[in-house]
């Protein structure tokens, strides 16, 4: 059990309508924004409880540096690798919540690249005196790529989809998304930093970006949500299409994001 196992993080913040009705703009969704009094988006709290650090304690990366609440583990390149959510009652815009953070888990492994180190926090939003929403999330962290290993091999996606919408990320929306989030992760918008440190061709669209947009596909299908779960695969690059997809299933929905090529990107499943 590492020492930082059961660490704790509590903040508070007010689910601000505004920012409910820019990510409505920003992914271009049909009808009116919501306001206040409406529930929140599933996945819409990551919109809120901002960790806003100087300059000076923050990453080479743009995240802010471990060693605080997320341990040093000694490997510079983060990655958000997946999650899950249960949805037990609607967080409500225009009120205050409260979100508990807590180091459930870290963990060592070596993979394909060289060494890996997982961290999972659990997140739980609160408000008016209850549970809303329950989080696991998973974030893993490598050392920096060798140039002369082989590229991996991507899984290939499944073709059997009943429901299939094409996608496009310019540089605007990874910024906007970037900003909602008070997310500083360079390869989001430094491409340079992309090609030169990180080993990437273009810029990343984040993962929980995907993962948003899928949550967002099921809870239409299902009419809500009561759980989603999702795992990052391969990354999908600023200047790539992909297909949003989603088949029933009998318990609720599978849903991935496979890019042009054919490769899995991000798979899911919701209830």
């Amino acid at each position: 059990m590492h020492e930082a196992e059961g660490t704790r993080q509590t903040r508070i913040d007010v689910m601000d309508p505004a920012r409910a009705a820019a990510l409505h703009a920003s992914l271009g969704r049909p009808g009116p924004a919501p306001g206040a009094g409406d529930p929140l988006p599933p996945f819409g709290h990551h919109l809120h409880f901002w960790e806003a650090r100087p300059p000076d304690a923050l990453g080479r990366d743009g995240h802010p540096a471990t060693g605080g609440f997320i341990p040093d583990l000694g490997l510079p390149r983060r990655m958000w690798a997946g999650g899950r959510l249960d949805f037990a009652a609607p967080v409500r815009l225009g009120a205050a919540a409260e979100r508990i953070s807590t180091i459930a888990r870290v963990t060592r492994k070596s993979g394909r690249t060289g060494p890996l180190a997982f961290v999972t926090l659990r997140h739980e939003i609160r408000q008016d005196g209850r549970v809303c929403v329950t989080e696991d999330q998973d974030l893993v962290y490598r050392e920096d790529p060798d140039p002369s290993a082989p590229a991996p091999v991507a899984t290939a996606a499944p073709t059997d989809e009943d429901v299939a919408e094409r996608a496009t990320y310019d540089t605007t929306l990874l910024f906007r998304y970037s900003a909602l989030t008070f997310n500083g992760h360079r390869i989001h918008y430094d491409l340079a930093y992309c090609r030169e440190v990180e080993g990437y061709p273009g810029l990343v669209v984040h993962g929980p970006l995907l993962a948003q947009q899928l949550m967002l596909m099921a809870e239409a299908r299902l009419g809500g949500l009561a759980r989603f779960s999702f795992r990052a695969t391969a990354p999908l690059f600023h200047f790539e299409t992909a297909t949003l997809c989603a088949r029933a299933v009998e318990d609720g929905l599978a849903l991935w994001v496979r890019g042009p090529d054919g490769r899995l990107c991000l798979t899911a499943e919701a209830g």
